[in-house]
């Protein structure tokens, strides 16, 4: 071979401006074509062959050799030429001028495809391949003739190129300048730009032959181009040569009986240059990929999804990511001449749609419909006004054509369309109007498609609800009212909450249109019975994990409406599902605690709910120690102890108050037995920022909380100040705390016969805490209270009855001394009890010393099992020998008759009340010094028993006296005390009292000011200053007077205290 030519970098093809611009039409559906169909031949092609054919092997032989010798074969004289008309008269071929530059490389091939010696064949090949070609038609010459010599000698040209790369001949070509070293780069690409050049012409020219060897042609095409650098010259080369071998596989119908496996890696390539592309539009590069995939793609066998999804997602960020089509022509580089970018761009989009045509009209399903259009979910939720436009634009056109045009074969129903009609729905208020008007055609379009699958009955009842329905609804447009009825209707369950996920994904962002929208809607799918029982879990599943990210208010207000219907449509799917996926403390998760609760039936369902699943407690031994914290009676615990202070569910609380409270009792003792008693003995509750850490802490904060949110605070001050709640933080005191709860409940007339009919049917349980629990309230309210205003006495033994039969041995014994007190009349018991109360009085006046404590002790017990009856006119002789032992010196005697007069003043009955208010009266200020006692537990006595004083004289501030008793520790405590005690009388009705009252604040005002400052809260001042409010409007003068000189007082101590 010769080695004559040098070759040099600048001889590699370039690339004409014609080339580039030369466009790909429309044709059938599915096909594309560039110009005419390749079956068309030059016109003096037919008869040219003819005298081919008609010549001796000889006689070829020597055309071969004329045509190869041919002085213009490889330069760029033309086709003019003496020497050409030479040829031509050889020939005998006359031929209007001028020739093409690629005639004499036709004729050449024309001869070879005609010649029979493959050696000679062989021979001219490499001739041709050796060839310095300069020029693009060169190049395309040498490609046409191998090309038609293919047709006849595919497997000596295949032998050929499969050798280009490896032969010697060229090396010498791609020589460095510097060095005069092969560059081994330059010689591939060389080698990879004319191989691609001839694939494309071989496989144009081949004709039915081709297709055994598309898939070889193909993944040499492939392996060329991804093994070569990234060059214009060459991605050029390859788009003609795909273009050529898509055009002659469309053309060959024969091509349909043929399963190709290299297609996808051929797509692949063409998906590479397109990702390459500049983010301008200049050429038709991207129509004329589109279109070669489009051919590509009706191939057989179908392509995979993964392969489409590829396409359409390279496809779809190649147009819809340029810059709008206004500013397109501004991002174009300098060229020689500006193209309309506009047709550029309506080109490329048409492509774009063709491509989703031809793959729905392979799979015409409504899955393949939902499977192409989520590819364009990205664009749909793009901040960019221009590029939802666009996927719009696509979707509309594409859904138009699947109406119009295709016959679904089957009635699928894909999950995933109702997340596209969810995602076109929320850009119906979008800025754009095109996009608004397209978006709610969209979701028409993908309706009348159900329609259609469903049968016309059902495509005219949306049409008549459509007339009626939009003039009735208000708020909205009237276009969505009947569209929610609609959807709710047609969609599957699977569909329909794929709907609702999006339309809640919509709640979070930016745009205030769109998350209102988003809003709205669902609140009418929701009020109009949308959400079927089925669907709330995954529904509120994903309300709950978009609600941390919603960032306008008034959509959280609506989100809050929707959770309070939802939650009256399906109360306990509702709450199964916020008691597991989340705490009820989080501030967003307690705003749909309170939406439930605004409904009055919705907030008892939720209560009756949480209370039915703080019974569900399995056995100890069925318990692994990492599943305690799961247990669904320790969530519904959880979130009973946050609703009890929402003012929402005040009312339910106190509705199901007994339920509760048998139900808080009864799980305490299970957290007992299965040993979670952390942060049980360090938590103080005097601290307001501090929340309970253990589940015991839990449920005891929560049985606290349920009598002070119910306003049967006199019941939560009764066991605080005898530290009675103490007892229930530990198991071997217990049943002391039940019984002494008990005790409170009965003298306060908490819900006793609530309470009772509830431990009744505890004591019916198979539970052994149930019955402890029922029967401790049994026995003591058998003890404090006469109870056949509630129930008869057989009825009551009968229950009784029940606990004897208990294998535990405390029910037993509890029953029976239960029994035992039911065996005596009531009347008979009183007197009993009276008589022996009498009798201890007369030896009241000069006990022992050492008596003392245990005849109060007896005395205090009569008086309990007395209960409403009362002891009389024996009460208040009892006080009266009480108060002088206040001032005992032994600290047992005066705590004991603290704590006794506090029962005394409480007993005497109605008839002897006003009397012991006196008495109470009197001894209020001994009982002031005695809070600050030497002696703590007697402290604790008097404020028990101050406590009662006030409870009994009705003063109007208990509720803040007992939190001042209660938590009002340390220095100042005694202002609180005092400053509450006395404004409770500035609004009295006796003169002295209110007088007396006004003198006292007054002295401490005067001269105590500097402490009440420091210890005073600004809670307290607040008390003062409504006090002095009321006294300033009075008609009183001395009053007013009073008012007017220490208001000043009162109003410099809210400026001064902080706390």
């Amino acid at each position: 071979m010769s080695s004559s030519h040098q070759w040099r970098p600048h001889l590699l093809p370039p690339i004409e401006e014609e080339e580039e611009e030369e466009e790909l039409e429309f044709d059938l559906p599915g096909r594309a074509a560039l110009g005419k169909p390749l079956s068309d031949r030059p016109p003096w092609e037919k008869a040219l062959v003819g005298k081919i054919r008609a010549m001796s092997a000889a006689e070829r032989s020597l055309a071969l050799e004329a045509v190869q010798g041919h002085s213009q074969l490889g330069t760029e004289e033309g086709t003019s030429g003496a020497s050409v008309q030479e040829l031509l008269v050889s020939l005998n071929l006359d031929l209007e001028q001028p020739l093409e530059e690629t005639f004499l490389f036709h004729v050449y091939g024309l001869l070879l495809r005609e010649c029979a010696g493959a050696d000679l064949v062989r021979r001219h090949l490499a001739s041709l391949l050796e060839l310095s070609a300069s020029s693009s038609w060169q190049w395309k010459g040498i490609a046409l003739a191998i090309g038609i010599a293919s047709a006849s000698h595919m497997e000596v040209v295949w032998a050929m190129l499969d050798h280009l790369g490896s032969t010697s001949f060229p090396r010498a070509a791609f020589l460095s300048p510097d060095t005069q070293q092969p560059e081994p780069s330059l010689h591939w690409t060389w080698v990879s730009s004319l191989s691609l050049l001839c694939y494309g012409q071989m496989a144009a020219h081949a004709g039915p032959g081709v297709l055994p060897w598309v898939d070889n042609i193909a993944s040499r095409m492939a392996c060329f181009y991804l093994c070569s650098s990234d060059d214009n010259s060459l991605k050029m080369r390859f788009l003609s040569a795909s273009i050529m071998l898509m055009q002659a596989l469309q053309w060959e119908k024969s091509s349909q009986s043929y399963r190709f496996t290299q297609i996808p890696e051929l797509i692949h390539c063409l998906l590479c240059i397109l990702q390459k592309e500049p983010n301008f539009l200049a050429t038709l590069l991207r129509q004329k990929i589109i279109l070669v995939i489009v051919g590509l793609s009706s191939l057989r066998p179908s392509l995979k999804p993964m392969v489409k999804s590829s396409i359409l997602q390279t496809c779809l960020q190649s147009l819809y990511g340029l810059p709008p089509t206004e500013m397109l022509k501004g991002c174009l580089p300098p060229l020689q001449s500006v193209p309309d970018v506009t047709v550029l761009y309506q080109k490329s989009a048409k492509a774009l749609d063709l491509l989703l045509q031809t793959f729905i009209a392979e799979n015409k399903s409504m899955d393949e419909v939902c499977f192409l259009l989520q590819h364009t979910e990205p664009w749909l939720q793009s901040d960019e006004s221009h590029e939802r436009r666009r996927a719009v634009q696509s979707i509309l056109l594409f859904l138009q054509h699947v109406v119009d045009s295709v016959e679904l074969t089957e009635e699928a129903t894909p999950s995933t369309l109702g997340r596209q009609i969810g995602l076109l729905l929320l850009l119906c208020r979008d800025k754009d109007k095109v996009t608004s008007s397209h978006s709610c055609q969209c979701v028409c379009s993908f309706l009348q498609l159900l329609m259609q699958q469903k049968g016309s009955k059902e495509l005219m009842y949306l049409k008549k609800m459509k007339n009626a329905e939009a003039r009735a609804c208000r708020g909205l447009e009237p276009k969505f009212c009947p569209l929610v009825k609609v959807l709710n209707r047609t969609l599957t369950v699977a569909q329909h909450t794929q709907l609702i996920l999006t339309l809640l994904h919509g709640l979070c962002g930016h745009s205030a249109l769109r998350c209102d929208l988003a809003s709205q809607l669902l609140l009418m799918i929701f009020e109009n019975n949308g959400v079927r029982q089925e669907q709330v879990i995954e529904v509120l599943q994903g309300l709950l994990q978009e609600l941390p990210h919603i960032t306008f208010k008034y959509v959280l207000q609506t989100v809050t409406q929707m959770v309070r219907v939802l939650g009256a449509q399906h109360t306990q799917e509702t709450v199964e599902v916020m008691l597991s996926l989340c705490h009820p403390a989080e501030r967003q998760v307690m705003s749909l605690w309170k939406a439930l609760g605004t409904n009055k039936q919705t907030a008892r369902k939720v209560v009756t709910l949480l209370y039915m699943k703080l019974k569900l407690r399995p056995p100890k031994e069925l318990i692994r120690l990492s599943e305690r914290v799961q247990l669904t009676s320790l969530l519904a615990l959880n979130t009973l102890y946050e609703l009890l202070y929402l003012w929402e569910y005040r009312a339910a609380v106190r509705w199901a108050f007994a339920g509760i409270l048998l139900g808080l009792l009864t799980q305490l003792h299970y957290l007992f037995e299965l040993g979670v008693v952390e942060g049980l003995a360090d938590y103080q509750e005097d601290v307001l920022d501090m929340t309970p850490t253990g589940p015991c802490r839990t449920c005891l904060e929560a049985l606290k909380g349920l009598f002070w949110t119910t306003d049967y605070w006199e019941v939560f001050a009764y066991l605080k100040l005898l530290r009675g709640w103490e007892l229930f933080e530990h198991l071997g005191t217990f049943t002391e705390g039940v019984t002494l709860l008990a005790r409170a409940m009965a003298h306060h007339d908490c819900e006793v016969e609530a309470v009772l009919g509830q431990a009744v049917i505890s004591l019916k349980s198979s539970e052994e805490r149930d019955n402890i629990v029922a029967i401790l309230i049994l026995t003591e309210f058998l003890s404090s209270r006469e109870l056949t205003q509630y129930v008869s006495r057989k009825c009551m033994g009968n229950f009784l009855s029940l606990g004897l039969s208990s294998p535990h041995r405390l029910v037993q014994a509890m029953s029976l001394k239960g029994l035992s007190s039911l065996l005596m009349p009531p009347k008979k018991k009183v007197v009993l009890l009276q008589n022996w109360l009498a009798g201890l009085l007369d030896s009241f006046p000069r006990p022992d010393p050492k008596d003392l404590p245990g005849l109060m002790e007896v005395v205090g017990d009569i008086l309990h099992r007395l209960g409403a009856q009362g002891a009389g006119v024996f009460s208040l002789r009892i006080a009266q020998h009480l108060l002088p032992l206040f001032e005992d010196e032994w600290e047992v005697v005066r705590g004991g008759a603290i704590f006794l007069y506090g029962s005394v003043i409480c007993s005497g009955g109605k008839k002897y009340q006003l009397e012991l208010k006196r008495h109470a009266f009197q001894s209020l200020v001994p009982l002031l010094f005695h809070l600050a006692d030497s002696c703590p537990e007697v402290v604790m006595k008097t404020k028990f028993t101050f406590l009662r004083c006030a409870i009994l004289l009705k003063w109007e501030f208990r509720k803040e006296l007992f939190s001042k008793l209660a938590w009002g520790q340390g220095l100042g405590a005694e202002y609180d005390i005092f400053i509450c005690m006395a404004s409770s009388y500035l609004s009295s009705r006796d003169k002295n009292l209110k007088l007396m009252a006004m003198k006292f604040i007054g002295g401490i005002l005067q001269d105590y000011f500097a402490e009440l400052c420091f210890f005073l809260k600004k809670g307290d001042v607040k008390i003062l200053r409504k006090q002095f409010e009321v006294l300033r409007r009075e008609q009183d003068s001395i009053s007013r007077r009073f008012c007017q000189h220490y208001l000043g007082d009162i109003v410099q101590l809210s400026k001064y205290v902080r706390r």
